[in-house]
């Protein structure tokens, strides 16, 4: 009887196992996410192979792509990836090793042939005429090696995800392994790979459900132990329809461009299927801990770029500031802006503290932290210079004089505001507006003092009395 269950010994191996014919999508990086979680939590390995044998269609820029995604996400893999169309000739040898003890056979039927039989038998499983014929009753001529597939009884599948998912024999075909012109197809690739890889776990969308049936049986047929098979529902869009472009962003490149945090995208692609209790937000050590097959819904998940906001700001906002940095850094490479200069990450890392609580999203945060990265004159947008109008001018420069010789510390910056207020019989308000655009060059920004606090007093004052000018 084939076992659906690795060795509870044996140590766990996952794979991802991604096709180079496009960027990573979404549903992927989930996959792989899913993958690394479970090897990564139980000291296992998680390995990666390209799957490239579509010559066609496979480009070594799409595979660069799934790399600097997948470490951009902080999926670290074992190992040098591995090429499935490098193992071609590993590939066919098992093919003929099937075919030399007998759960293979050579077909010689003709591509033509076989679309004329299905034409006159729509709906039926093709059965090879070449299945049981005498040997030496083969022609000379090029052949497909076929699997010699049972015909009778049932394949189960005993799912981790889907639970027991039985398939007729009678309704499966004895599938192609090698071509005539000697590649392998896909199906057979899959299972030597994962077989000599080692790979005990094998978590995937569900979409390869039915190719689990075909490779189970190639494992059976091999006398190979198969891997425990986990698969998930798709993602769809609010609609509740096969995500797609129509939805927003699916690749994972376009997620970071958005500006979401690495933390922030594991944690809520983890939850996007996957549950453990009510716990909406939590760190890779909680999601190393807790993420386990039986976490896994059967429906399909679906995606709410609302809820991937809110799971952003709580990263952002639960950041050790230094991590929080880099990833700023990253963002800013990553949409072609400048590098941050020594000065300016300076100011930044000052700033972090109070900007990051407000924000859900590194441009947010950029943003709320412009007047941080900007440099002397500061360039005004229209509605905060005309917050500078001669009455505010002249506060402001009221406002420095006394700011040039107080103590540049909080309460000691809110007391002079408060001050020059009451002398004027206005609200604190009157006083902020200016010194936002004076500052900042908007009128929406962080606290005057978080701001005069994070530039300094030298770079403060030179900035008031610019707008004084």
């Amino acid at each position: 009887m084939p076992s659906d269950k690795a060795p509870t010994n044996a140590p766990v191996v996952t794979r991802f196992a991604p096709s180079p014919t496009g960027y990573l999508h979404i549903g992927g990086a989930r996959t792989a996410l899913f993958n690394w979680l479970y090897a990564r939590g139980r000291g296992g390995r998680f390995l990666l192979r390209i799957e490239d044998t579509d010559r066609a269609r496979s480009t070594p820029e799409a595979t660069e792509a799934i790399l600097k995604g997948l470490a951009w996400l902080g999926l670290d893999w074992d190992g040098e990836p591995v090429s499935q169309f490098a193992r071609v000739d590993r590939h066919a040898e098992v093919a003929r090793e099937m075919m030399a003890n007998g759960t293979a056979y050579p077909c010689y039927t003709t591509p033509a042939e076989i679309e004329a039989w299905r034409a006159e038998h729509p709906n039926q499983t093709f059965v090879s005429p070449w299945r049981d014929a005498d040997p030496a009753s083969r022609p000379d001529a090029p052949y497909a090696i076929r699997l010699r597939a049972p015909r009778e009884g049932q394949t189960v599948i005993k799912d981790a995800v889907q639970g027991d998912v039985t398939f007729r024999n009678d309704q499966l075909d004895d599938m192609v392994l090698l071509r005539s012109d000697g590649t392998p197809t896909y199906m057979l690739a899959v299972v030597v790979d994962d077989h000599d890889m080692g790979v005990t776990h094998v978590i995937r969308g569900d979409d390869h459900l039915t190719n689990a049936a075909r490779q189970a049986q190639v494992f059976d047929a091999m006398g190979w132990p198969r891997p425990v098979f986990a698969h998930i529902p798709l993602i769809h869009g609010t609609d509740g329809k096969k995500l797609s472009k129509r939805h927003g962003a699916v690749g994972l490149h376009e997620y970071a461009a958005l500006g979401y945090p690495p933390a922030a995208m594991r944690n809520y692609l983890a939850r996007l299927g996957w549950s453990h209790g009510d716990d909406e937000l939590f760190t890779d050590a909680q999601a190393l801990e807790w993420f386990d097959l039986p976490g896994i819904g059967k429906a399909p998940a679906r995606l709410d770029f609302k809820k991937l906001e809110h799971v952003s700001g709580w990263h952002i906002g639960n950041m050790d500031d230094a991590a929080l940095l880099k990833d700023l850094r990253g963002f800013r490479a990553a949409t072609g802006q400048p590098e941050l200069t020594s000065r300016q990450s300076e100011r930044l890392k000052t700033a972090l503290p109070f900007l990051k609580e407000k924000s859900r999203t590194l441009p947010q945060l950029i943003e709320q932290a412009r007047f941080t990265l900007i440099d002397r004159p500061v360039e005004r947008d229209e509605k905060a210079a005309k917050s500078l109008d001669p009455v505010s001018i002249g506060i402001l420069e009221e406002l420095t004089a006394a700011l040039r010789n107080g103590n540049w510390a909080r309460d000691d910056l809110e007391a002079v505001a408060h001050a020059i207020a009451e002398k004027h019989g206005i609200g604190l308000g009157k006083i902020a507006a200016p010194l936002r655009a004076a500052l900042a060059g908007r009128t929406a920004t962080p606290s005057v003092f978080d701001m005069m606090l994070t530039l300094g007093r030298d770079e403060t004052l030179a900035r008031l009395e610019d707008a004084a000018g």
